[in-house]
């Protein structure tokens, strides 16, 4: 396992948000979290970074148990948060923006990033702010990967984007994924979530509820109506 999450527990405050979540993700796999608004599903990628400090529990990254590390280190060793509001810096390029984190021995370069999305390559000399919610979420990525990470962390990659971006986004995730990289999603839209995954958790009031391959996952209606209210079927 290249991450392995043992009875964490995390808080905000007094606010017991995540109260002993466990999950492993495998090389090359494609893990889901889901569940409903403030089930801590956020919470837990936060807390795999270090943003939120774990009060207990381990984190097992690569064998080093990151548990309480500050985000800079575990950072260096190859996690990477995608986060939910996508983080990229307004005021600077398109290229600005990829360039400023890139490392030499990412095997995911600036042409490799303007091959996978054409539109960073055209709108590489305008400003962050001057792009459409489709393309931040498309710079998020594309900077995240010249980082050269070895687990990648997406929080709501599709939220609010049109079917066509939604499709244009997936078609890369799976070409990401394809590449071995292994990775945690976090995404509201189920139909994105069973083309993409392996394994699902389902998180309910900050614990792990209900654990499954895809293939059970989308035969197990009554999981899906009982804890996110929606069926969906292939």
């Amino acid at each position: 396992m290249i991450l392995e999450v043992q009875e964490v527990h995390s808080y905000y405050g007094k606010s017991h948000i995540v109260q002993g979540i466990s999950i492993a993700v495998d090389e090359g796999e494609l893990v889901t979290l889901l569940g409903r608004n403030g089930a801590g599903k956020t919470t837990t990628l936060k807390t795999i970074v270090g943003v939120v400090p774990p009060r207990q529990g381990n984190i097992l990254f690569m064998g080093n148990n990151v548990a309480g590390w500050p985000p800079y280190r575990i950072a260096t060793l190859g996690v990477c948060l995608v986060p939910e509001g996508r983080g990229i810096f307004k005021l600077l390029s398109v290229e600005e923006n990829l360039k400023m984190a890139a490392r030499k021995d990412s095997p995911w370069q600036l042409t490799d990033i303007y091959a996978m999305f054409p539109r960073l390559k055209e709108r590489r000399k305008n400003s962050g702010a001057q792009l459409s919610g489709g393309e931040q979420q498309m710079l998020a990525i594309g900077r995240a990967l010249t980082t050269n990470p070895k687990l990648l962390l997406l929080d709501e990659p599709v939220e609010g984007l049109s079917p066509v971006l939604v499709s244009e986004i997936v078609a890369q995730l799976k070409r990401i994924k394809g590449s071995g990289m292994p990775i945690i999603l976090v995404e509201q839209n189920l139909q994105v979530c069973t083309q993409l995954a392996d394994r699902h958790y389902i998180i309910e009031q900050g614990l792990i509820v209900y654990e499954a391959t895809n293939s059970d996952f989308l035969a197990d209606h009554e999981v899906k109506n009982r804890y996110l209210g929606v069926n969906v079927r292939q």
